[in-house]
């Protein structure tokens, strides 16, 4: 399984991604245009909830170890300029990401996880936000670009402990799954009523596997491309369930 990234380039990951949305968002002749893969908004919907995004972690990240949400500040002193203001709230994000450091408690909404409720893991779960919706933005754009192996290949396994951990009680029989990513790293998932674990490859044969590259098994995950964009193998019902598992709404 792959390293994570260091704090600092967790940092430097969320900003190269969120202007790579901005630089999609710049290329577009139409900032009204549907986003394929989040229809119900448009691509200037698109960012400015990513502006929100970052204000409202920013916002977590500042106040410390609490038990709600923050409240977070109004936008008045933003740009008016989308692009500008996009930028604006990312400095924010990445100003109290610095300040605060990788190991500082904060709200999230991932309690029930085995992921640590800290400075840390909001980082990177925001380097994967930023990437999955830089993609949208360009796929909207009509430009789609793969996502960085190095944020695929941390996101899998990030997805996994967040969306996995949160997703509930799974509702199937005991399944075994293997994402098999074409960069040489790969996931073998128990899945039992209890929830996904990852564990080490006894041998034991899997009840299906999904193949492709880090990018491909990343966006399949987060259901911004079709299944068959990897190579299903095995029972596909059971690769169905896994997909439609986690509450990605």
């Amino acid at each position: 399984m792959p390293q994570t990234p260091s704090f600092e380039d967790l940092l430097t990951l969320i900003e190269d991604r969120s202007a790579a949305l901005r630089g999609s968002v710049a290329g577009s002749p139409d900032l009204d245009v549907r986003v394929p893969s989040c229809p119900d908004w448009s691509l200037r919907e698109l960012v400015e909830h990513v502006i929100q995004v970052h204000r409202f972690w920013a916002a977590a990240v500042a106040a410390g170890p609490s038990e709600k949400p923050p409240a977070v500040a109004a936008d008045d002193a933003l740009p008016v300029d989308l692009s500008a203001r996009s930028a604006a709230a990312t400095e924010e994000l990445i100003a109290a990401l610095r300040a605060a450091g990788p190991a500082v408690d904060c709200w999230t909404w991932w309690g029930d996880s085995d992921v640590p409720e800290n400075s840390g893991s909001v980082a990177r779960h925001q380097v994967q936000e930023a990437a999955v919706h830089a993609f949208d933005a360009q796929l909207a754009a009509g430009t789609p670009l793969p996502v960085p192996a190095v944020v695929a290949l941390d996101g899998i396994a990030e997805f996994i402990g967040v969306s996995h951990g949160t997703a509930g009680s799974w509702p199937h029989g005991p399944a075994r799954i293997g994402l098999y990513a074409t960069e040489g790293e790969s996931w073998i998932l128990d899945i039992t009523e209890s929830g996904s674990h990852v564990v080490t490859d006894d041998g034991r044969a899997a009840d299906a596997t999904l193949h492709g590259s880090a990018s491909e098994l990343l966006l399949t995950l987060h259901g911004r491309v079709p299944l068959d964009t990897a190579r299903a193998e095995g029972d596909r019902t059971t690769l169905e369930n896994l997909l439609n598992w986690p509450d990605l709404s």
